[in-house]
């Protein structure tokens, strides 16, 4: 999920995105349009869920291995985070002192599309005074474009919560290509992924029985009908989960209970009864799979950590 400026209505950009992939076949819509205000909110509450063992699996593995993970980050370093609109899991790493008891990151830098939220984490931080924090309000599949103040410091990327699960194979190796350009020679990238488990347990952390998801993922409509001009009716849509085992995924997609019409921008999209519109992938790696993917990207992997039971882990990787 969750997964980049924010999209704004002042131009017809979000309108332009939704109407470019509901002209597909299938339909789609891509998942950064998720995170408005609503969004962020609804995604929030997703990660407290008892059936979302994502968050409090990686944060429990982030707090036994995070001295670990910094030791080779020798001050003055900097810390990079790939779509960071809640500091809880950079302040694990943040927190790490060296043999002295000085900290190791004298800076951070949270690159996320959420300006707002990145806006208030800043706030919220604004007690660590030893820690420089420069936001970059950006889509990270783009090129990103450090602060100067980070030239010279060691850089450790990171790309927390498996969002390198939500992006397609080919886009997954550009985006950890391009985190190899930004973060230069002597960088080193910690990047969190879910692994492949039992759909007994996939599953209901996609479909929660609270119904928290399924709200999360209807909001992405109502907010094209604020935002871009729609008249999606959210009661002829209905949250579905597929395990698309293949392809090694999950598949998230709201399906549309009638035949009707939505109009968006001026213009008509056309869904049949029980057409869906694809609005998220989550791929669920093998510790060998994602080192593959990464050495193609030019990182090797320097050291993997997992939890107990082998949900997720934890792959720290350096520039090859």
């Amino acid at each position: 999920m969750p997964n980049d400026s924010p999209v704004r209505t002042a131009d017809a950009t979000l309108a332009g995105i939704a109407l470019a992939g509901l002209s597909q076949q299938p339909k789609t819509l891509p998942p950064k349009l998720f995170y408005d205000e609503a969004g962020c909110q609804l995604f929030y509450q997703i990660t407290k869920l008892p059936e979302y063992y994502l968050t409090r699996t990686e944060l429990a593995l982030l707090r036994r291995v995070g001295s670990e993970v910094t030791a080779a980050a020798e001050p003055p370093a900097v810390l990079v985070e790939y779509g960071a609109s809640d500091e809880t899991k950079a302040e694990i790493l943040l927190s790490q002192t060296d043999a002295l008891r000085q900290p190791r990151f004298s800076a951070y830098v949270p690159i996320d599309i959420a300006a707002e939220a990145l806006s208030r984490m800043r706030q919220r931080m604004r007690h660590r005074t030893q820690l420089s924090i420069f936001p970059v309000a950006a889509d990270f599949m783009d090129p990103v474009v450090l602060p100067a103040a980070a030239n010279g410091m060691r850089r450790l990327g990171f790309f927390p919560g498996s969002t390198i699960g939500n992006l397609e194979p080919p886009a997954a190796r550009r985006f950890l290509t391009r985190a190899r350009a930004t973060l230069g020679q002597n960088a080193l990238m910690l990047v969190g992924v879910d692994l492949r488990k039992d759909p007994s347990i996939l599953i209901p952390a996609y479909d929660d029985a609270a119904g928290v998801t399924a709200r999360f993922n209807l909001n992405l409509l109502a907010r094209l009908n604020i935002e871009a001009g729609a008249d999606f009716e959210l009661n002829c849509f209905a949250h579905r989960i597929i395990w698309n085992d293949a392809e090694s995924r999950i598949e998230m997609h709201l399906e549309s209970l009638r035949e009707q019409a939505v109009h968006i921008d001026g213009q008509t999209v056309w869904f049949r009864r029980g057409e869906t519109i694809h609005t998220e992938n989550s791929y669920k790696h093998t510790i060998d799979g994602f080192a593959t993917l990464a050495e193609a990207a030019g990182w090797r992997q320097r050291d993997v950590w997992t939890d107990p039971a082998r949900l997720f882990a934890m792959h720290l990787l350096s520039v090859a």
